[in-house]
């Protein structure tokens, strides 16, 4: 009677651990990325991207021209970038832009420029034209420099991320910086949360489909946040009660002493 006894209890157990193990595994469906026919050259759509300018945007403008005196009015002071360090000597930064609520930045001798919804190209040729008509042959170098993402959720590094001398990321660019995604992302429901016009958007992404390069929000703009989900493997070991599992490892060892004990 008691073998008998003990054998039930040991098949339960199994049962349940058995049950444990499969309720949280993942199917290779569900990791893979890029599961569908590879895209043609022929179905390939041509996405042309470029950064238009927001307000809160930080930019740094620099003319030049071959006779530098010429251009002087028209670029900001350079400032000293400290350093705390007493081994490092800090180093010359040039001054920012502040695009307003309004979206205009002040801009030396030309005044309020209206830069929002601009492109780097289109404002640089804006400003090439205004700043020719004092100065022969200036060139213009823009730069976005508070360009930010942030990448949260199922990845193995979420955070956020300043991307430096570059105005053109991708959705896959920004999930590589933060590391990838766990075993445990949900790759077909990615979420893209974008803010314009002071509304919250969401786009979802499939990275099980090839198609997702097709996106016209693949490539991501300034303050972007990306969310990648768990799956349901996840979200069930989450939802686990830490002391169930204890009542397992608990009856497992009784079962184990008591199998001892009857022979």
């Amino acid at each position: 009677m008691k073998v008998s006894l003990i054998k039930t209890i040991l098949k339960k157990v199994l049962l349940i651990t058995i049950i444990t193990f499969l309720s949280s595994c993942t199917s290779s469906k569900e990791i893979i990325y890029f599961q569908d026919e590879p895209l043609s050259s022929l179905n390939a759509t041509e996405i042309n991207f470029d950064i238009k300018y927001k307000p809160n945007d930080l930019l740094t403008i620099n003319v030049s021209a071959l006779d530098p005196a010429t251009v002087e009015p028209f670029n900001l002071p350079v400032i000293a970038n400290s350093n705390k360090s007493l081994n490092v000597q800090g180093s010359l930064k040039m001054q920012s832009y502040f695009v307003d609520d309004q979206g205009n930045i002040d801009f030396p001798v030309l005044g309020t420029i209206k830069v929002e919804g601009l492109t780097r190209a289109q404002l640089t040729l804006y400003l090439k034209e205004r700043i020719s008509e004092y100065v022969t042959n200036p060139i213009v170098n823009i730069r976005l420099t508070n360009f930010t993402l942030t990448v949260l959720g199922e990845v193995n590094e979420p955070g956020t991320y300043t991307i430096e001398d570059d105005e053109r990321i991708s959705l896959l660019e920004a999930l590589g910086l933060a590391g990838d995604l766990t075993i445990h992302g949900k790759r077909d429901n990615v979420f893209l949360i974008r803010e314009q016009d002071g509304v919250k958007r969401f786009t979802k992404f499939d990275l099980t489909s090839i198609n997702v390069v097709n996106s016209p929000n693949f490539y991501l703009e300034q303050n972007d946040v990306i969310y990648v989900e768990p799956n349901a493997a996840k979200i069930r070991s989450a939802s686990y009660n830490q002391n169930y599992i204890v009542i397992i490892s608990a009856v497992g060892t009784l079962a184990t002493i008591a199998a001892i004990l009857v022979k």
